[in-house]
């Protein structure tokens, strides 16, 4: 199971940074065809559409690794058993929070379908297609967020932070920055 959650997590991210690269490619094309008068509005549609993809998708890697924004000052202070007691406090709140968010991404993605929803702007695809990278990255990351409250109720050291010290044993602070 940890194999093939390490690869969910890797293709979640890899996954992200595709959408990363298209938003480029795309972006330099309609330079280029800008140059040649060629209309090029809807491209802005599909940028936006790969920036949440793109989001969402690495939502779950970043996570698993530490480069998620995380206030541990507290954490910090405290000795390893209040320590590991707050970390299992704040997963079980992120667990419930990631679950609501995942919940009503995928009702709000099925109600596009359901509804034969089209985007507004100038290429009308059904909606459902570009939210449903909200709903998929949404629920990878509840899948993370689970996975590690597992980790620390068993006792282990969450993965962000093995992560981050590894990150730093190595004399890599530039996720500090």
């Amino acid at each position: 199971m940890r194999r093939f959650l390490d690869r969910l997590y890797l293709a979640s991210g890899a996954v992200g940074a595709i959408f990363v690269l298209l938003i480029c490619v795309l972006m330099i094309a309609q330079s280029i065809l800008r140059e040649f008068n060629v209309p090029t509005g809807a491209v802005n549609d599909v940028v936006s559409w790969f920036c949440a993809a793109a989001s969402f998708f690495a939502m779950a890697h970043a996570f698993k690794h530490g480069d998620f924004v995380r206030v541990n000052l507290l954490l910090e202070a405290l000795p390893a058993p209040q320590r590991r007691w707050l970390e299992i406090l704040c997963l079980f709140i992120a667990t419930v929070s990631v679950a609501y968010l995942a919940f009503w991404a995928a009702k709000f993605t099925y109600d596009s379908w359901a509804f034969k929803e089209l985007a507004q702007g100038l290429l009308p695809i059904p909606i459902w297609i570009p939210q449903s990278s909200f709903a998929v990255g949404a629920l990878l990351l509840l899948v993370a967020v689970v996975d590690e409250l597992v980790i620390v109720l068993r006792g282990a050291k969450p993965s962000y932070v093995a992560a981050v010290e590894d990150r730093h044993a190595k004399g890599d602070f530039s996720s500090d920055i």
